[in-house]
């Protein structure tokens, strides 16, 4: 800076010193309760949120007398197995490593770019009752080296250690206003959006962070838990299917969100809705992120998961019945 006020004039090195100040004053300004780290692959900064600075949700909708307050869990384990690949059959279908970023899956352990419902079908699974879908998300990673399971792919920016989640809840749930029907085995569904980031939010209405203690705050940024608590992903899947196809041309349209009253629009009928809990037990203020493409920046708003149903018909009636009477079963 004082090489640059000895070639400037006085009044340049003014407004230089001020341009300077004023930077760093908004570089020091952000979202209470937020702080900005560089992220591991030192690509751009991210933010992190003490999860006590995060508000309080509003209560969810209220079941009416026709709802279907059920649920089924099923067991499908939390990729022991170190199942990974960057493909994305939802929605990259027949491009091999077309996420540039690394999934972790359980349930069906043959699923990548080339999978079609025959390979599915005959595949094996992680989950019990025969169940061969697969359900997928980014990995999550920290700073570091990770052994076997490090897979890093340097040229996207995706570096450092994987963590095994801690524990994967799947759960299917019912509607608040009506009963749920049969959803249609081979049926793609998709929640967030991998570009979530680069095109100013679309699609990133349902992007959910949490704490394992703190389940009433919900943010969109990466939480900062208390010690002991574990970081938690939500992800919850549409659940009003158009009645007819189970994809299409956008992999959106034909299983869409219920309203904020939990109703299907007309012309939708409601189906199980996925709910998936990805616990991970992460070093204390660790600069952690998610895998993401490199113009994402590591952004949690860009996050997503990822399924298609494989159920044998004969499992997804019985996981309609239990929703729909108002019992919680599982597997």
């Amino acid at each position: 800076m004082h090489g640059i006020g000895v070639r400037c004039s006085l009044s340049g090195w003014i407004v230089g010193v001020a341009v300077l100040s004023l930077t760093l004053m908004l570089a020091g300004c952000g979202t209470p309760g937020t702080s900005e780290h560089s992220g591991h692959s030192g690509v751009a900064p991210v933010n992190y949120i003490d999860i006590g600075q995060v508000a309080v949700v509003p209560p969810a909708p209220v079941v009416r007398p026709d709802g279907s307050t059920g649920t089924w869990r099923i067991n499908c384990g939390r990729n022991e197995r170190g199942l990974y690949n960057s493909d994305n059959l939802v929605a990259s279908p027949g491009v091999a490593g077309g996420a540039h970023h690394f999934h972790d899956y359980v349930g069906n352990v043959s699923t990548n770019a080339f999978s079609t419902d025959q390979s599915l079908a005959a595949a094996d699974t992680t989950c019990p009752d025969d169940d061969r879908s697969t359900y997928y998300w980014p990995v999550l990673r920290e700073p570091g080296p990770g052994g076997a399971a490090q897979h890093d792919n340097s040229a996207d920016g995706n570096m450092g250690r994987i963590l095994v989640p801690a524990s994967v809840l799947l759960e299917f749930r019912g509607s608040p206003v009506s009963s749920v029907v049969e959803m249609p085995r081979f049926m793609r569904a998709t929640t967030g959006n991998p570009h979530g980031f680069s095109t100013g939010g679309v699609n990133t209405e349902h992007v959910q962070w949490t704490c394992s203690g703190a389940r009433d705050r919900i943010t969109k940024e990466y939480p900062r838990c208390a010690p002991g608590q574990q970081v938690v992903r939500i992800f919850d899947m549409p659940s009003c299917w158009n009645g007819t196809t189970t994809d299409s041309a956008d992999h959106r349209t034909h299983l869409v969100f219920p309203d904020s009253s939990g109703a299907c629009r007309s012309g939708t009928f409601p189906v199980p809705q996925l709910h998936m809990e990805i616990a991970y037990s992460v070093t204390p203020d660790s600069d952690y992120t998610i895998d993401s493409f490199p113009e994402e920046q590591h952004s949690p708003v860009s996050d997503h998961a990822d399924f298609v149903n494989v159920m044998p018909d004969s499992l997804m009636d019985t996981v309609v019945s239990c929703i729909n009477s108002g019992q919680h079963c599982g597997s």
